[in-house]
C-alpha cells in the first residue's frame, strides 16, 4: 500500500500543543514504533525547527530522526531514507529544496521509497512537493506554480485559510489555465492518498476544511470536501 498525507499547515510545527495531525500520521504504520524521518531542507535545517521535531515526536510511540543535506548525518542516503516507516517534510522554501533535492538525487529516492511502501507526509513545502505543481509563496512576491516530484496528479495549495492571498490567488492560476485543477486545504486539514486515490481528509480543528478546485468554462468552481474531526 502506498501512502502520502499532505497537510495544508499544522503538525508539531504549527500547533506544538495539539499533535492530532502527528498522531494520525504514526497510527497508519503498521509498526507500534515506526521510524520516523524529519526532512528539513526547505528550512535549510533550521536548528530550532529540528529540535521542535523531536521534542514534540519524542512524545509520541515512535523512533525519530532526521535528514540533513547541509551536514550529510548519513553512510547511504538511499539505504538510509528506505529504512524508514515515514518520511515526514517540513516546510519552508520549495524550489530551493526540490533542487537540493534532484543534485542529491533524493526526488528519485523517495519516488523509490514511496514505491516501497514508506509513508510520505509533510505540510506546507513537505505538501506540495508530491504533487504534479503546487501553488507557493516566495517572500514580497505574488504566488506562482511550481512543479513537485509529479507522484500525486494535479495542483495543490496549502495554507488556504491561513494567507489571505493564497485563495484567489489559487482560483486565478486554474482560471486562467496557469495551474492544473487540484485541492487546496487549510491550516489543520490533512488530504490523505492510498495508492494515488484519495482516501479522506482529517483534520486537527474543527473548522478546517479541504477543497477541490476546478476550472469549469470560464469559471472556478471551489467544492468544500468533507473532513473528519480527529479530536
Amino acid at each position: 500500500m502506498r501512502q502520502i498525507i499532505a497537510m495544508g499547515g499544522g503538525g508539531f510545527s504549527m500547533e506544538p500543543d495539539n499533535l492530532l495531525l502527528d498522531s494520525y500520521v504514526l497510527a497508519q504504520v503498521a509498526n507500534e514504533r515506526p521510524k520516523v524521518c524529519f526532512v528539513p531542507t526547505a528550512s535549510r535545517d533550521a536548528d530550532n525547527y529540528v529540535e521542535r521535531f523531536y521534542r514534540a515526536f519524542r512524545t509520541l510511540a515512535c523512533i525519530p530522526s532526521h535528514l540533513s543535506l547541509f551536514q550529510p548525518n548519513f553512510a547511504d542516503l538511499r539505504s538510509f531514507v528506505l529504512e524508514q516507516d515515514i518520511i515526514y517534510v517540513g516546510g519552508g522554501n520549495t524550489r530551493n529544496m526540490l533542487v537540493l533535492w534532484k543534485e542529491w538525487g533524493l526526488d528519485q529516492i523517495l519516488q523509490e521509497a514511496y514505491e516501497q511502501g514508506v509513508l510520505l507526509t509533510g505540510l506546507s513545502a513537505g505538501s506540495i512537493c508530491w504533487f504534479e505543481e503546487g501553488i507557493t509563496d516566495p517572500l514580497n512576491a505574488p504566488l506562482y506554480k511550481l512543479e513537485g516530484l509529479g507522484i500525486l496528479r494535479g495542483s495543490h495549495c496549502p495554507h488556504y485559510d491561513g494567507e489571505s492571498k493564497r485563495r484567489p490567488s489559487y482560483h486565478n492560476l486554474v482560471l486562467h489555465g496557469e495551474a492544473q485543477s487540484g485541492y487546496a486545504a487549510d491550516d489543520g486539514a490533512a488530504l490523505h492518498f492510498i495508492d494515488e486515490q484519495l482516501h479522506k481528509i482529517v483534520s486537527s480543528r474543527v473548522d478546517a476544511h479541504a477543497y477541490h478546485v476546478q476550472r469549469v468554462g470560464n469559471t472556478v468552481t471551489e467544492t468544500q470536501l468533507a473532513a473528519g474531526f480527529l479530536g
